[in-house]
């Protein structure tokens, strides 16, 4: 029985929200003791991966796949409540809070959401909560199932000699970089301009002689709202607006429009369009102050100078990062530079061209020059890059790769422990399954138990 854990536990969309007038009649199709799982649950899924773009993904015979992820959700919540796992009203109101915005963010405001779904965010809420509170328990469970898997150094040496010669993975060159970022600040002349201008805009809404959304598609300096108009849904509890932004947002009356305020992304003006609880529309122009060849070059200096101070071994990269980068996400990760997969490591072709150009004659164990590049939002910033090291291109071999390795084993370990789990609990439970899925042989054992019933 190979499990696909990850397929059908919970696809959430809009498609599920706003149930269509069907044409063939709803049923139950599979029931885990009281837990039932209707035919709707299984298609709606598969739509749902097809409509972000991931069909060639699906496994053959998909409803056989997401039906058996179904089944063992069902299952793990069944025995998360028999063990009374702890799962808060408050986790699961988050988690669900967290879903509506996302799907605010993709319909453009909750009024087109509700319109979509045909019903009011309200509404929405409490149709979601025994499916997010169900997602939160078999998580629980899960994770009560697989901890404490470990691997020893012997379990990943015979785990790699299994591996046919043939399958083994070849991995191009990977380098190890990290970063020190400096932002160039604008003289305060440069910086009284741009907020008389924002001045100017707020006067010209406030005057009738202009609209708000106008003036943001035409000097907006944020290519994320300038089509829209400078419009944003934004929640007081999201972390990942700029806090000044945030509190000024929920401080204006609807209509209002702010004084000039300052972010770690410039200077803007907002404007509250509308506000439910914690729930807000809002439009806001954006000015990035000009950067002058001046202050690069201030920032240039600095970090030659950081350079020379970490080249004598004045201290490590690790504190420099902490006390000198301007950037507060690379603070948290030690100025490290990650690859897709998240790790340390990263092969060329991820990396920006001025970068590959910047190390190509940077051997590993030294610091480059200081660099001047532009990031996605358009503004320049100058970093010090450190070349720690870089791997050469190999067949997968366990002195080179022996992380990924025993991750993969640790995930395989996981899988078997969890696939030994359902089998062990299979004759407890009551399992009805629908002849419609009677060919499925992934299902085979689920089968096997149904057929008593």
């Amino acid at each position: 029985m190979k499990i696909i854990f990850s397929i059908g536990l919970l696809f959430i969309s809009i498609i599920s929200i706003a149930q269509p007038k069907k044409v063939i009649a709803d049923k139950i199709v599979a029931q885990v003791g009281n837990k039932i799982i209707l035919r709707s649950d299984i298609f709606n899924a598969i739509s749902d991966y097809k409509r972000q773009g991931q069909e060639a993904s699906l496994p053959p015979n998909p409803e056989c796949a997401f039906l058996e992820g179904q089944l063992i959700q069902k299952a793990l919540v069944l025995q998360a409540e028999k063990d009374s796992l702890p799962v808060s009203e408050e986790e699961v109101e988050a988690a669900i809070d967290n879903q509506i915005r996302a799907f605010i963010r993709e319909y453009g405001s909750q009024q087109v959401l509700e319109e979509v779904a045909g019903k009011s965010i309200f509404q929405i809420k409490e149709d979601f909560k025994q499916t997010f509170k169900d997602r939160k328990l078999s998580d629980a469970m899960r994770a009560k199932i697989i901890e404490n898997i470990k691997v020893t150094p012997n379990e990943v040496r015979a785990f790699y000699n299994k591996i046919p010669k043939d399958s083994l993975a070849y991995y191009e060159s990977e380098l190890e970089l990290l970063q020190i970022i400096a932002i160039p600040k604008a003289n305060k002349d440069v910086d009284d301009y741009i907020m008389k201008q924002l001045y100017e805009y707020k006067r010209q809404v406030e005057s009738g002689s202009k609209r708000f959304d106008q003036l943001a598609k035409i000097y907006t300096d944020d290519p994320g709202s300038k089509e829209t108009g400078g419009q944003y849904n934004i929640n007081r509890g999201d972390k990942f607006w700029d806090p000044t932004f945030l509190s000024t947002c929920f401080k204006l009356k609807e209509g209002q429009i702010s004084n000039v305020i300052k972010s770690k992304f410039g200077y803007h003006i907002i404007q509250l369009v509308s506000r439910s609880g914690d729930d807000a529309v809002v439009r806001h122009i954006l000015k990035i102050p000009p950067i002058t060849e001046e202050e690069i070059k201030l920032s240039i200096a600095k970090l030659d100078s950081i350079k020379e101070q970490l080249k004598r071994k004045e201290y490590d990269f690790g504190f420099a990062v902490s006390k000198f980068s301007d950037d507060e996400n690379s603070k948290t990760v030690g100025g490290q530079i990650s690859g897709r997969d998240g790790s340390g490591f990263i092969t060329i072709d991820q990396l920006d061209k001025e970068m590959v150009a910047l190390i190509k004659d940077v051997k590993p164990g030294d610091y480059a020059t200081p660099q001047v590049f532009t990031d996605e939002r358009g503004q320049k910033k100058v970093r010090l890059i450190y070349y720690k090291s870089r791997t050469n291109p190999h067949i997968e071999n366990v002195k080179d790769d022996y992380s990924k390795l025993s991750l993969r084993l640790i995930e395989e370990k996981k899988q078997q422990k969890l696939e030994t789990w359902i089998k062990e609990h299979l004759p407890y439970y009551y399992i009805t399954i629908d002849s419609e899925f009677k060919d499925c042989k992934s299902l085979a054992e689920w089968l096997k138990y149904a057929k008593k019933n």
